[in-house]
């Protein structure tokens, strides 16, 4: 017999004084369901899981849960003004007697129920919030990214949490590891419409793409059709008026379909530019070791960073992960032993707590009054890596619309905080990049982009993040902060980290690779003759990324055939003529990168 769906949405409608949000939405999550919410920052996700678990109301349509199904919402902001302590609020909602529950999930989540409400940290706020759901227990748990502010061990606790659950959940997160350990099915909201996929989140990027492409072959085929018809009422109407109005009422139908569509949203034009080249040397620390009363947070270590280096540290919530990027770059002294820094360097810092960010000023006032960016003598104009630009063109290019630009910072969301802070970092040149939770709010496009970016980037980049996945793609050296002090240096990414830590042999501590393939480690523990476990990953990962190069010279090469293009799009022709030109030569680089490790692999 079939079970009745936990929630079911007919017809929703939902404005805020605008476009609409979601308009004709329908949607049901039944019993079982693990379900994905992806979606650009800005489309309507944490908005429709609002109205998911009824906190807000829609304009029109109904909301259906059956008598005595609970849904159950995590919410990013709680109010815990009425209660003492974490763990009040986390089992205000629970029976008499059950309080224990609370008392279980916090040792997961790792943060102490009896936290004064006033002492605690906004993750602290977080995480009661999470620790309340789970310990309430609900039939359908409505997650809007909560594993923002866990550490690496922490999601991992959650990951198995959910995973044997037998409620039903729907989940936004920019984890990407962690979406595809978990889900089944996939809500993808584009541009106001809410499409559902019946497989999980391991498969979005193709289903999307998929989509994307039929989008484009149905709107070039009704193009042809609209031009061809159009030839047609120009050149023969005359003679045949009577008889073919219905031809021109199908001809004005196609061109009403036409405006009707939406384009989609393109990526954030966003950009890292290399300042003067850093001398080859970055970072020295020689027997480096910091505690605070009597809590060590690392004894006598040894780094040396080189130019081109990625470097990611690792380890649980308080370890002493920002201490030590601070201590690298002399912000911090050290209680023992020194730090070196190397010659010419620019550092540009992404901030976790978004201390750079006044969120009591306008995006526009927060970009033109940064010291960094001011126009001397203009207040519409920012620099940006050396050239004016319009405040409003370049808020654009990270996709915030006009109205934003006047809007407080502090009205953003998370993910659009993000992007405004990158915004900062990216108006001018840098060699080192110190990233502290750059990931965090982040939507996958955007996450994609950032990847390919610092894959580009000439510079350093030191890196602090929980991100499993995103470590993978960019790491080269992992420093795993293992507690009490204890920080171990390897080879690779998150994956090498683990299967080194894995081995019988005891850690050894490397020095970086600057560039994989072309400086290859030597004390690196091979996967395959020749190779190190970096390069190994970069091997298996290059067919890929020139298959998606070859897709875009294609397309661009398309787009730039129409021989209308230059004369009535000039900047169009330009801005495509200069992306085919670095797609080519990033192809052309990627392939000979291929062929030399493909011949390492095989020496």
């Amino acid at each position: 017999m079939a079970r009745a769906p936990l929630l079911q949405l007919s017809s929703i409608t939902l404005t805020f004084g605008g476009n609409p949000v979601f308009d004709g939405l329908d949607l049901v999550v039944q019993p079982g369901d693990r379900v994905a919410l992806v979606g650009r920052n800005g489309s309507g996700k944490s908005t429709l899981m609002k109205v998911m678990a009824g906190l807000v109301e829609a304009d029109a349509g109904t909301r259906v849960v059956p008598p005595g199904v609970t849904v159950g919402y995590m919410e990013q902001e709680p109010d815990l003004s009425a209660f003492a302590t974490l763990g009040d609020f986390a089992a205000s909602g629970l029976p008499e007697g059950e309080a224990y529950r609370v008392a279980v999930v916090a040792e997961g989540l790792k943060f102490d129920p009896a936290t004064p409400v006033a002492a605690a940290s906004g993750g602290e706020r977080r995480r009661a919030a999470l620790a309340k759901l789970l310990a309430e227990a609900p039939e359908l748990m409505l997650l809007d990214e909560p594993t923002n502010h866990l550490d690496i061990e922490a999601i991992r606790w959650l990951e198995a949490e959910l995973k044997e659950t037998r409620a039903a959940f729907v989940l936004i997160s920019h984890d990407r590891a962690f979406l595809r350990a978990l889900t089944r099915a996939t809500l993808w909201i584009d541009r106001g419409r809410v499409r559902r996929n019946e497989r999980g989140f391991e498969a979005f990027e193709d289903w999307r793409e998929t989509v994307w492409a039929e989008e484009d072959l149905a709107r070039h085929k009704l193009e042809r059709r609209i031009k061809s018809e159009g030839r047609w009422a120009v050149e023969g109407i005359s003679a045949r008026r009577k008889r073919n109005q219905g031809r021109l009422r199908a001809l004005q139908a196609m061109r009403a379909e036409r405006a009707a569509m939406i384009r989609r949203q393109g990526t954030a034009d966003m950009a890292l530019e290399s300042g003067q080249v850093s001398g080859k040397l970055v970072i020295e620390a020689k027997g480096i070791a910091k505690a605070f009363g009597d809590k060590r947070i690392l004894r006598p270590f040894d780094l040396k960073v080189l130019r081109g280096d990625r470097v990611a540290f690792v380890g649980p919530n308080g370890v002493g992960k920002t201490t030590l990027l601070k201590m690298l770059t002399s912000e911090v002294a050290p209680d023992e032993g020194a730090v070196r820094l190397g010659t010419n360097l620019e550092i540009a810092v992404f901030d976790q707590a978004r201390a750079a960010l006044d969120f009591s000023v306008t995006l526009w006032d927060g970009l033109v009054n940064d010291p960094d960016m001011a126009v001397s003598g203009r207040s519409d104009q920012v620099m940006v890596r050396g050239t004016p630009k319009h405040v409003v063109a370049y808020l654009k290019d990270f996709l915030f619309d006009e109205a934003q630009a006047r809007a407080p910072i502090g009205s953003l969301s998370g993910g659009e905080r993000a992007r405004l802070l990158l915004a900062r970092i990216m108006a001018k040149s840098s060699n080192l990049l110190i990233l502290d939770e750059p990931t965090n709010d982040l939507d996958v496009e955007t996450l994609d982009l950032l990847q390919d970016l610092l894959g580009d980037y000439d510079g350093t980049v030191l890196l602090v993040s929980h991100d499993r996945d995103f470590i993978d793609r960019v790491a080269t050296t992992t420093i795993a902060m293992e507690g009490d002090g204890r920080a171990v240096t390897y080879a690779g990414g998150w994956t090498d980290y683990q299967a080194q830590r894995g081995s019988d042999e005891p850690a050894k501590a490397v020095r970086p690779a600057s560039k994989p393939a072309a400086m290859p480690e030597p004390k690196a523990k091979r996967t395959a003759p020749g190779l190190t476990f970096t390069e190994k990953h970069r091997l298996d990962a290059l067919p890929g990324i020139i298959e998606k190069l070859e897709a875009e010279i294609g397309k661009l090469s398309d787009f730039l055939s129409d021989p209308n293009l230059f004369s009535q799009h000039p900047d169009k022709f330009r801005r495509a003529s200069e992306g085919l030109a670095e797609r080519q030569a990033s192809l052309a680089a990627a392939e000979e990168e291929w062929l030399m490790l493909e011949e390492k692999a095989s020496a």
